[in-house]
């Protein structure tokens, strides 16, 4: 496998090898060699200093070392041809050969082995949105949306069209499979979709999408934002995740034809978990200041904790899917945003699910026919209707709480996450915002 990676890049014209990974906070980090060097960060990894980053080792036992995954070789399509790039995704081990418990893409490769011993396989399919903005000027980072155009929308000379197919066949070159591209409701707002897949190799096509999103747009003069909510008034950006659980001979767990629904009893049981811990689900799905600018009633993201077939505003949606098709039964977690680590994302979600199912919770009934906004508290109170935290504290809060979450990422992720996360909450609390002063400025 080895000599036939070196022998591929090779072929591909390949100067330098990007070995990637991601900190607690879901910042794409790299160490890169030339592809000499390939052979032997094979076959032994390639040392680097770890206290410089987010979530890792402390200054006194810094050296760590990161092992390639061979099977997410790539060439970096916006990469010159004279300085031809490749990347691999590495996992990150310590000195002493033992895997790094504070590694992200680790924390979901643990979590996933739970389901390796029921032969079960964990299949997700995201559906990451994002902005494409204009700068005002050089000195300014005020974003201006990038077109006029509104769901989609399309136009031969559409330059947002044009510049979304160019995406579409660089992520396709990279090996992700990808179903769709359409533009979103807002000013200048997109999707992607790929097909859905194991959830470790989710993972990595969403880090993937991210990157070249940003490095493509970047090369005509755009900013590729993946930020939950960008502009006051306007739809957010986030990242339906579509999940469904198969055995190893191919079949859908989820699935049951004589239900009302087609959902079998695991899958209930998957659904009632996440409703269960989808408070403190939210930490790392919405893991930002901004993300509870987006979770607000009105503008199609979830608010309230709920499941639905046909109500949008539901937590999680049961996707309708073509009669006997069983591999379409799967449930659509509509709370996570583009800007959350995604293998922390997904672990934590395989978690909450994995919980139901153990404990057998009981699933709540569907809310199809109920405007669930126009409710007053106490008929949501009556029906079980919770509500998502009102901000990232809230959503902390919660975290620390639940104890099957902070289990799945284990001691040091979780105290990296939370150290993260409320120096960014103190930030925010401190930060003078523009409303303010338009607020008080002169009236105070």
């Amino acid at each position: 496998m080895g000599r036939e990676l070196i022998k591929r890049a090779a072929e591909d014209g390949i100067k330098f090898v990007c070995l990637q990974f991601s900190d607690v906070t879901g910042s794409v980090k790299s160490v890169d060699i030339p592809v000499n060097r390939l052979e032997s960060a094979i076959e032994e990894g390639v040392w680097f200093d770890g206290s410089s980053v987010e979530g890792f080792a402390r200054i006194q036992e810094s050296d760590m070392r990161l092992i390639p995954d061979r099977d997410t070789y790539a060439v970096l399509p916006w990469s010159e041809p004279e300085r031809r790039r490749a990347r691999l995704f590495c996992d990150i081990y310590n000195p002493d050969g033992t895997p790094f418990a504070g590694d992200p893409r680790g924390v979901l490769k643990r979590t996933r082995q739970r389901l390796e011993k029921r032969k079960w396989r964990f299949n997700v399919g995201p559906e990451p949105e994002f902005f494409l903005v204009h700068k005002t000027n050089s000195e300014s980072i005020r974003a201006v949306p990038h077109d006029v155009g509104s769901y989609f929308d399309f136009s031969a000379k559409d330059e947002a069209h044009q510049v979304r197919a160019e995406l579409m066949l660089a992520l396709a070159s990279m090996g992700l499979e990808v179903e769709a591209g359409h533009h979103e409701v807002a000013l200048g707002q997109h999707e992607i979709d790929f097909h859905f897949t194991d959830v470790l190799r989710a993972a990595d096509n969403v880090v993937t999408l991210k990157y070249t999103v940003k490095a493509l747009a970047a090369k005509i003069g755009l900013v590729a934002s993946f930020m939950p909510k960008p502009f006051f008034g306007m739809n957010g950006s986030g990242m339906h995740t579509h999940q469904s659980i198969f055995d190893s001979d191919g079949n859908n767990v989820f699935y049951r034809d004589e239900d009302e629904f087609n959902l079998s009893s695991t899958a209930y049981h998957f659904i009632a978990g996440q409703l269960e811990h989808a408070r403190a689900l939210s930490a790392l799905v919405a893991p930002t200041v901004n993300s509870y600018k987006r979770i607000v009633p009105g503008y199609e993201a979830p608010v309230y904790v709920c499941w639905a077939q046909i109500n949008r505003s539901a937590l999680i949606r049961i996707p309708r899917f073509k009669d006997g098709l069983k591999s379409g039964a799967r449930a659509e977690l509509r709370c996570p945003d583009p800007s959350c680590n995604p293998y922390l994302a997904f672990a934590t979600m395989l978690a909450a699910g994995l919980d139901g199912i153990d404990r057998k919770l009981e699933c709540p009934p569907p809310v199809n026919d109920l405007n669930i906004y126009e409710m007053s508290d106490a008929e949501l109170q009556k029906l079980g209707i919770g509500q998502l935290p009102g901000s990232l504290a809230e959503a902390l809060d919660e975290l620390v709480r639940d104890p099957v979450l902070c289990d799945c990422l284990g001691d040091e992720t979780l105290e990296a996450f939370m150290r993260a996360k409320q120096a960014e909450w103190e930030a925010y609390c401190t930060r003078v915002m523009d409303w303010e002063l338009e607020t008080y400025l002169e009236t105070a």
